[in-house]
C-alpha cells in the first residue's frame, strides 16, 4: 500500500510553484539557477519528494527569498497512533 503524500510537501511544491510562476520561471530557468534536475524540481513542486535541507536553500537562493517564506508554519504529518508530546523529549533528544 502506498503511503498518502504529506501535507508539508503538497504545501511546500505549492509555495515554490508559485514564486517561480510570479518571476515568469520555467521550470528549466530555476533548476539551472539552483543545480538541480528539471524533472525532479517538477516531483517536488507536485508534493512527490522530500527534499533536503541543502536543496531548500540552494531554490530559496536561486529565487532571491529567504528559505522561511517556502517553510513558514510546515508542520511534520504525525502518525494518528503516535501523537507528539511537545513537552516530552523524544527520542531523538
Amino acid at each position: 500500500m502506498e503511503m498518502p503524500t504529506p501535507r508539508a510537501n503538497i504545501v511546500f511544491g505549492q509555495r515554490l510553484r508559485a514564486v517561480r510562476k510570479d518571476r515568469g520561471w520555467t521550470l528549466r530557468v530555476l533548476a539551472s539557477k539552483a543545480g538541480v534536475h528539471w524533472t525532479y524540481l517538477g516531483q517536488v513542486e507536485r508534493g512527490e519528494r522530500n527534499v533536503s535541507l541543502l536543496t531548500i536553500l540552494r531554490l530559496s537562493k536561486a529565487l532571491g527569498i529567504d528559505a522561511g517564506v517556502l517553510l513558514k508554519g510546515l508542520r511534520a504529518d504525525v502518525d494518528p497512533g503516535h501523537e507528539a508530546d511537545p513537552d516530552q523529549p523524544s527520542d531523538d533528544d
